[in-house]
């Protein structure tokens, strides 16, 4: 049973690398469109779509024994979701609402695989992480949206990049802010069957 990531996250490879899994990316064509307005609901939709993409033109190929990994991330704050910014302004924006406080990170993740002569299946559930950041200046926000690293960003930020110098504290899964709770996913593969499977291919 072959692994496909229905992403083309840099981050997100990075950290199914790190577990020992093997897989392919097949990045989803679906449109991060928001139309919920809790943001668990959000992250869980986005992933289900994705999933389904990917699930589906595996489908279309005549693949079977495989399963996919679909995921999305955003970020809350004071009853906003915050995805990817659209420019620098819009990264300044959001920095300015996050810097000196808490917010929360969803990601949320959806499986979808199939055995053989079996219909798809599918699995979503999501994490939620509590991020604290220190104050930053106007200068600092500006700074650090110049460097580009906020722009493909929920949140328009970092953890494991520049933006490590304004984390005061992180409540819960670490790797979910990063962009993919890996040891959730894990388990939830490992609970399947799934790991088993992709281990016999």
């Amino acid at each position: 049973m072959k692994i496909y990531l229905a992403s083309a996250s840099p981050r997100r490879k990075e950290l199914l690398r790190q577990i020992g899994l093997s897989f392919k990316t097949m990045p989803s064509a679906v449109e991060e469109k928001i139309t919920k307005t809790e943001p668990q609901e959000v992250v869980e939709e986005l992933s289900y779509r994705k999933a389904v993409d990917v699930c589906g033109r595996l489908v279309e190929q005549g693949r079977e024994d495989f399963v996919v990994i679909g995921a999305d991330t955003v970020v809350s704050c004071w009853g906003e979701i915050l995805g990817k910014p659209t420019d620098r302004e819009d990264a300044c924006r959001m920095l300015s609402r996050l810097q000196g406080g808490s917010h929360q990170v969803y990601t949320g993740v959806t499986l979808a695989w199939k055995n053989r002569e079996m219909p798809p299946m599918y699995h979503t559930f999501s994490e939620c992480t509590d991020v604290t950041m220190y104050s930053m200046t106007q200068e600092e926000i500006e700074r650090y949206a110049d460097s580009g690293e906020p722009m493909d960003k929920a949140g328009a930020y970092a953890i494991q990049g520049l933006c490590a110098a304004y984390i005061q504290g992180v409540c819960g899964d670490y790797n979910n802010v990063v962009g993919l709770p890996v040891g959730r996913v894990y388990q939830e593969l490992k609970k399947r069957g799934l790991l088993e499977e992709a281990s016999r291919k």
